[in-house]
């Protein structure tokens, strides 16, 4: 069952700029995130196209982020399959879920989709989400934009936030690939500083 989390809860992001609903209406809402990656944008690029690795299975029909894939041209799909083993494949599962499906790819520099997440996607509503690279240096800028508007019965002010800590925490664990780790232990830091003392 796909769990989506509807309690507004206070959602630390380190790896982001900037984490915010943007705009609210009677009838959608904007989210939008950003964050620096220490990567280019063709590494970033070749990550973001690979949902596996980095959307969270939490947010799935299967509870396995494993059986997420994206076809990332024009018309492709960001989906899932329902499997029963993990031998199943697209003709063996006994099912599928379009999550979205990709309106506009530009290799490095920008993903856009169509569709409705989680528990909107039961809702008479268009979802967009504009995943855009930007290079910076050897950093590599990354920005999440949501736009929902149609018709829910989900009160704006109850599933903005909900959906924004979503798209939030997504955007995190693909940052959280880029970490730059620190090449020195601290037991070996530590005794370092006692040989210089």
């Amino acid at each position: 069952m796909f769990r989506f989390i509807l309690s507004i809860a206070a959602i630390f992001i380190a790896t982001t700029a900037q984490a915010e609903v943007t705009n609210t209406a009677e009838n959608g809402f904007t989210v939008k995130h950003q964050a620096a990656v220490n990567g280019s944008p063709e590494e970033v690029w070749k990550t973001v196209i690979a949902p596996a690795r980095w959307w969270n299975g939490e947010h799935s029909f299967s509870g396995n982020a494993e059986n997420f894939y994206l076809v990332p041209q024009a018309g492709g799909c960001f989906c899932e399959l329902l499997r029963k083993t993990d031998a199943d494949n697209i003709k063996s599962a006994e099912g599928s879920v379009q999550h979205m499906r990709v309106i506009f790819a530009q290799n490095n520099k920008a993903l856009r989709m169509s569709g409705a997440l989680g528990p909107l996607q039961g809702e008479a509503v268009t979802g967009t989400l504009t995943i855009g690279l930007q290079p910076d240096g050897d950093n590599t800028g990354i920005s999440f934009v949501y736009k929902v508007g149609g018709y829910m019965e989900f009160p704006v002010d109850q599933i903005a936030p909900a959906v924004d800590g979503v798209i939030g925490e997504q955007l995190t664990r693909l940052a959280a690939l880029f970490a730059v780790e620190d090449e020195a232990e601290p037991e070996a830091e530590l005794e370092e500083a006692e040989k210089a003392d």
